[in-house]
């Protein structure tokens, strides 16, 4: 008996997408690695600072026709933007296995969740308002009020664990606040891109209000610090937002930060267990092999479970079948590329040194998936409270499990990184459940199981987690700035 596979599907060719036109050349090229197999499977065009100049260039000229279309329009083309995504479910999960090894079955969940993020921002389009009023006219007074309008050119820059997903969180709501975008995805992650684009045009969305520039460091510093960029949303690490703050800084240009996280997940011996154990190993491994900065990678547990819930977690964890991304009963994946296999084998080895367990998992796989990047899910028990396991982010299968006595020691411990994007909780004690999400210092929680990162609700970070928000209507009003208007009464 055969594995049930995800359909074949052909790569397309990877370009720079600039007004109406796609390059198939840049400034040089990236060799794309299929970490799967390890296999070269496409060239990159790394786009160079006269191509990112020719992007902007042509996302400002769209800008005066996109900003005048009407706001039903523009939320319409959204609308069919979201039907054409679902409409291409097979398509974007065969290229989330390619960009990074996402697994097919989680591949095509997360399309149907791009598709209500997109579907969230075109609803909104037509239906925020304009502005408030702040004054009634008087003697003496003025009739005042204010103007949302969009900032003209956004610059934004995604990182290659989600790529659709990331696409989904920005562009939407950039466009239907009325602003046109250059994107500079991945290197590592190109393709996904690339059939976003293609849709955005059958959607009928103009040339030149969405704009593709694949490339590295260089495009991106372009992308950055080009004056007729008015904002930057980033998502990706915190050396590189540095380095993104710092450049925008010259100008005061704003900038969105989605940043990485060490969320906590806060198991108190009330819980449902069963539940709470599921939720743990699928959030820490089957969510793109642990690749994601809202993933609860520290799992804490109250004493009087400790060893029992541990061991639970790991041996639901070890029980998830590793493989093919093709396959689609496959849960977990390769992790994106051999430096990230370097990274997860030398923080389990300091662990085990600092005087942690292993409970499963720990050592790259070999055998039939030797030649691809495959770590397995690996549950790390009795991690130190100052160790880099328990402070630092693997972005990898690797669920790092400490202990803690009470509700004050878990906050405490909670609290206790640089991070903080998201937390999770799991009690059946409601009036605990208010305090620790009060005292949890992280952007969002979520409790019993409730999902995160949920278009509806914004998301975002603080700290070394970044600052501003995606999803909601905080979402949608990070891509206006605000004009306030008077009227003498006289």
């Amino acid at each position: 008996m055969t594995e049930e596979k995800q359909p074949e599907f052909v790569l397309p060719e990877v370009t720079l997408r600039i007004g109406s036109t796609a390059r198939a050349t840049g400034s040089g090229s990236h060799q794309h690695i299929n970490p799967a197999t390890g296999v070269p499977d496409a060239a990159v065009p790394l786009a160079s600072a006269a191509d990112v100049d020719d992007a902007v260039q042509n996302a400002h000229a769209a800008f005066s026709v996109w900003k005048a279309t009407p706001a039903v329009q523009r939320g319409r083309a959204l609308l069919k933007l979201a039907d054409l995504v679902e409409d291409h479910t097979a398509e974007f999960a065969a290229l989330a296995t390619a960009d990074n090894g996402t697994p097919a079955g989680t591949a095509q969940l997360m399309v149907a969740a791009a598709a209500e993020w997109i579907r969230y921002y075109g609803g909104w389009a037509d239906k925020l308002p304009l502005g408030r009023v702040t004054s009634v006219a008087g003697a003496g007074g003025s009739f005042g009020h204010t103007l949302r309008q969009p900032y003209g050119v956004i610059g934004i820059i995604i990182t290659w664990n989600a790529p659709l997903m990331s696409l989904a969180m920005k562009v939407p709501a950039a466009l239907a606040a009325g602003n046109t975008v250059v994107v500079k995805p991945s290197e590592l992650t190109p393709f996904s891109a690339m059939l976003f684009a293609d849709l955005i045009r059958k959607a009928g969305i103009p040339d030149g209000v969405f704009n593709v520039v694949t490339g590295g460091a260089e495009a991106g510093s372009s992308l950055v610090a080009h004056p007729l960029v008015k904002k930057v949303s980033f998502t990706g690490g915190p050396d590189t937002a540095r380095k993104i703050t710092a450049e925008c800084s010259q100008t005061f240009k704003p900038v969105l930060l989605e940043l990485g996280g060490k969320s906590a997940n806060l198991v108190f011996a009330d819980a449902d267990l069963e539940a709470a154990a599921l939720h743990a190993a699928f959030m820490a491994f089957g969510v793109m092999t642990g690749q994601g900065c809202a993933l609860p990678t520290r799992l804490l547990v109250q004493d009087s479970i400790y060893e029992e819930f541990a061991a639970r977690v790991a041996a639901i964890a070890g029980s998830l079948k590793v493989g093919s991304p093709l396959e689609l009963d496959t849960v977990c994946g390769p992790v994106i590329n051999q430096a990230a296999i370097d990274r997860i084998e030398a923080m389990v080895a300091q662990a085990r040194n600092d005087g942690a367990r292993v409970l499963t998992g720990g050592t790259r796989l070999g055998g039939e998936l030797a030649d691809g990047y495959y770590y397995p899910p690996t549950v790390v028990a009795d991690v130190d409270r100052q160790s880099e396991l328990a402070r630092q982010e693997v972005f990898g299968p690797v669920l790092a499990v400490l202990r803690f006595s009470d509700e004050a020691d878990a906050v405490t411990l909670a609290n206790s990184t640089d991070y903080g994007l998201s937390g999770y909780l799991w009690t059946s004690d409601a009036k605990r459940a208010m305090r620790v999400v009060e005292a949890l210092e992280t952007g969002e929680v979520v409790v019993n199981g409730a999902p995160n990162a949920v278009a509806e609700r914004p998301f975002g970070g603080i700290g070394h987690s970044g600052n501003g928000n995606e999803g909601g209507l905080e979402g949608l009003e990070e891509f206006f700035w605000t004009k306030s208007v008077a009227y003498g009464a006289n």
